[in-house]
């Protein structure tokens, strides 16, 4: 990330708007991904085994989903 997200906020509008705009930011920006990535270490093998895994679902997902459209 390579700066602060900055959100102006004008004294008359809804403070709720502005905490929205905020959480729109932050999940353009990656910032709660980033956190809970780092929340803890995860050792090379481990990730390469999840990466590994979360692209066999991802396969298994798109296998099922031509298939099942397919048949109409």
């Amino acid at each position: 990330m390579a700066g602060n997200i900055l959100v102006s906020i004008d004294e008359n509008s809804n403070a709720e708007r502005y905490i929205r705009r905020f959480k729109r930011l932050c999940d353009n920006y990656g910032v709660v991904r980033e956190y809970r990535k780092r929340q803890e270490y995860k050792k090379p093998s481990v990730k390469s085994k999840e990466k590994l895994e979360a692209a066999e679902k991802r396969r298994r997902k798109m296998f099922f989903r031509t298939k099942r459209s397919g048949k109409i």
